[in-house]
């Protein structure tokens, strides 16, 4: 039986897309089995640790169409890059637990609501929210773009590994003070963050394992890793999210 040419297009689009997205996760090594981790748009990415689906500030102008729907979906903030519904809606389950702050519990109800500083256990991890905010930066003087218990960074616990989310930040000393991070996404992306140089100090300050840079729009992400040249034990690793 012949096999439509317009059938065969699709399929081979279907696992180019596969592909690329196969080509963009990165897999650590834990000692509970592997973490998988995909970079999907600015700040969403996707965890997969000991057959669970973390999504982290899914937003609709990443590519979902080949991802598995969400056992869990961790929100930031509710700015619209970080808190999409109609995502949220698209990727939830009728067992997806929703994490967020008090902020983002007000415009989505029933989720489970963690504020800075608390720690939870899930299924086959643990999380705790961490502060996020801006010291500086605001919309105009005396108003801040982010305020300080508003939003979470997130530390994620797995298989003994711990991954930072740091969410809208500047250089918090919060941030700073953070300890035996493996792994790290960071922000910066001007007015609303930090520019890579200010990230990068704030980095060899914390020291993670491995850094990420995310949410970083036009920034230029290769003065990020230039000024962590020379960094001992911070392996940097720049990856497409736009």
């Amino acid at each position: 039986m012949k096999f439509p040419i317009a059938a065969f297009l699709i399929y081979f689009a279907l696992a180019a897309a596969a592909a690329r997205i196969s080509q963009a996760a990165d897999v650590i090594q834990t000692n509970a089995g592997d973490l998988t981790i995909t970079p999907i748009h600015h700040a969403s990415l996707m965890l997969q640790f000991e057959g669970k689906v973390i999504h982290i500030d899914p937003w609709s102008q990443g590519n979902y169409s080949s991802l598995p729907r969400a056992d869990f979906i961790f929100i930031t903030d509710i700015h619209g890059d970080h808190l999409d519904k109609g995502m949220i809606d698209k990727l939830k389950k009728e067992s997806t637990v929703i994490v967020g702050p008090q902020a983002v519990a007000d415009q989505v109800h029933g989720i489970t609501v963690l504020k800075n500083g608390e720690t939870k256990k899930f299924d086959g991890f643990e999380v705790e929210a961490v502060p996020m905010y801006n010291l500086k930066r605001g919309p105009q003087p005396g108003a801040l773009y982010h305020t300080k218990g508003r939003g979470n960074g997130y530390v994620f616990t797995m298989g003994g590994k711990r991954i930072y989310v740091s969410g809208d930040t500047e250089a918090i000393p919060e941030m700073r003070e953070l300890k035996n991070i493996d792994v790290a996404f960071l922000c910066m992306n001007l007015p609303y963050t930090m520019t890579p140089e200010e990230a990068a100090e704030a980095v060899k300050a914390f020291r993670p394992k491995i850094v990420y840079p995310y949410h970083y729009q036009k920034s230029d992400i290769n003065a990020f890793a230039n000024a962590l040249k020379g960094e001992k034990g911070i392996e940097v690793r720049l990856r497409d999210w736009y």
